[in-house]
């Protein structure tokens, strides 16, 4: 069961399943009915824990990933609403398979969790003083994880993502999302307007590995699990300078402004780099993309999208 699975993430994890399990075996569950009609497809409201409960049951749904949530830039914008609805969305989601037998739950984290007292590097257990209400809703999140694995036995596992940066779907409110639409704007040629300076580095990774780190993970024997809070993943870092100078060497004439706003603030609390070395360790852990593969990737990808000629 997938909730959120018209999101940025959700809408490639479904298939992405589907592609291992079968598609009779992922349920996908979103407020809004998708774009396209597909199979196996619930509505659902996850702030309505009766609703999602039935539909766990009438399923007989094993696994849950739970994708529901309102990102760090929108957050912002409504930081009591971004609260609720984070929160208690995840509570039904913990409610739920506590009470019918759900056997895992996969809890995106992000590192949003990470504040002002991290320097540079970001370990695995660094202190959290999140910034945003959004970083705040998943520090939260992850410490009633690991209080449902220790009082209730729950086998829940969590990643805290970094910038997700796809082909596949458009950006969803993130203060990283500057590194989806750029590519988008230079396929088209168009000029792209950065709301980052051009020398923030934040720490990034391609869907194709979030999407093998998260099945990596979920599919790991219990007794590789250390870490019950939120694992660190790391992919690749870089700057708005740096994805320029990449995007150059396949679109020579791509052109950018930067124009810094209140996501700046966002991005300057976050870590520049993660260290993932735990999640490596602990079940073989390994990104595949550098930034000039993902450049590339995603540059052909968006010209078929766009029905341009290809690389």
């Amino acid at each position: 069961m997938v909730i959120g699975a018209n999101g940025q993430i959700g809408s490639v994890l479904v298939g992405y399943l589907r592609g291992i399990y079968g598609d009779n075996k992922v349920l996908a569950c979103d407020l809004k009915e998708p774009a396209q009609p597909v199979q196996y497809f619930e509505k659902l409201d996850a702030t309505d824990a009766a609703a999602l409960s039935n539909i766990v049951r009438k399923h007989k749904v094993t696994q849950i990933y739970h994708l529901a949530a309102i990102l760090s830039a929108k957050g912002e914008q409504e930081p009591l609403k971004t609260w609720h609805i984070n929160m208690q969305t995840y509570f039904n989601v913990l409610e739920a398979a506590r009470e019918n037998g759900v056997r895992k739950i996969f809890y995106p984290s992000s590192i949003a969790v990470f504040g002002d007292h991290v320097d540079g590097i970001a370990e695995q257990f660094s202190y959290l003083d999140p910034t945003t209400v959004y970083g705040i809703s998943k520090a939260a999140g992850e410490n009633w994880s690991n209080y449902y694995f220790k009082r209730y036995g729950l086998d829940i596992r969590s990643l805290r993502y970094p910038g997700i940066i796809s082909h596949q779907s458009l950006p969803g409110g993130g203060t990283t999302d500057y590194a989806v639409d750029i590519f988008h704007k230079a396929v088209k040629g168009e000029h792209f307007e950065c709301f980052l300076s051009a020398g923030t580095t934040l720490p990034m990774i391609y869907m194709s590995d979030a999407m093998d780190a998260t099945v990596r993970l979920m599919e790991a024997s219990k007794d590789k699990i250390s870490v019950r809070t939120s694992y660190n993943l790391a992919g690749m870092s870089f700057s708005p300078k740096q994805i320029v100078t990449s995007i150059r060497k396949f679109i020579p004439d791509f052109e950018i402004s930067y124009k810094p706003d209140y996501r700046q603030d966002i991005a300057d609390s976050w870590p520049q780099h993660i260290d993932d070395s735990v999640a490596r360790k602990d079940w073989g852990w390994r990104a595949t993309y550098t930034l000039d593969k993902m450049t590339e990737e995603m540059i052909t990808e968006l010209r078929r999208k766009y029905h341009l000629v290809n690389i």
